[in-house]
């Protein structure tokens, strides 16, 4: 519950309530044309700090397949071999090419895009 004096008068707000009420002020402010610049901004400001948070993402993409080995090391800004002792330490089984067809061909489609 955030509380706010306003006229004199005490006003309470949730969380959820009073994070809608300043993400839709945002493009009011000038500083961004909308909220999802605004969000894109924060993402990209919150994850150049902090490494620990791209290496939990990319650890959760990898696991689930939807990113390559790659992928991760270029976005966890770490070697091919951190990366797969980070990866290891974490029990995540380390990919090594396509296992099937069908992914062979999904992985070469996103090579495409």
């Amino acid at each position: 519950m955030v509380t706010k004096t306003v006229k004199s008068e005490t006003v309470s707000f949730t969380v959820p309530e009073m994070l809608k009420m300043e993400l839709g002020a945002i493009p009011e402010t000038g500083y961004y044309d909308s909220t999802s610049e605004f969000l894109r901004d924060a993402m990209r400001t919150i994850l150049t700090e902090r490494k620990d948070l791209r290496i939990a993402i990319v650890s959760v993409l990898y696991k689930e397949g939807k990113i390559s080995l790659g992928k991760a090391v270029e976005v966890a800004d770490v070697n091919y071999e951190e990366m797969k002792k980070i990866f290891v330490d974490k029990g995540i089984k380390i990919r090594r090419g396509a296992s099937s067809r069908k992914e062979m061909e999904k992985e070469l489609k996103n090579l495409g895009n």
